[in-house]
């Protein structure tokens, strides 16, 4: 029987990101590569991205079943989450035009 060692990654968070960054609402796209999530704050008529994160079509996978699991665990907490209607008017983002 063989035991693996259990690593340790220590994890560096740095200061001007501990307070994370809000977001109302998501883009995602993707190719055959990576999926890009971009999150953004959106007050018409204007919106800002507040985080960008790359990550692998894997890693992606990953990352949708754990949101299922907690959301499942949420759910069993507070009761069932109520998806509000969506938006009758569509947004169009249009990127900002540089100077």
């Amino acid at each position: 029987m063989s035991f693996e060692k259990k690593k340790e990654v220590k994890i560096n968070f740095p200061e001007n990101m501990q307070s994370g960054a809000y977001a109302n609402n998501t883009m995602i796209t993707h190719t055959k590569e990576e999926f890009i999530m971009d999150f953004l704050i959106v007050a018409p008529p204007a919106g800002t991205v507040t985080a960008r994160v790359i990550t692998s079509p894997g890693h992606m996978k990953r990352f949708l079943a754990a949101l299922q699991e907690n959301i499942g665990k949420y759910e069993q907490k507070f009761g069932k989450i109520e998806v509000t209607a969506a938006p009758r008017e569509t947004i169009d983002f249009v990127p900002p035009t540089k100077h």
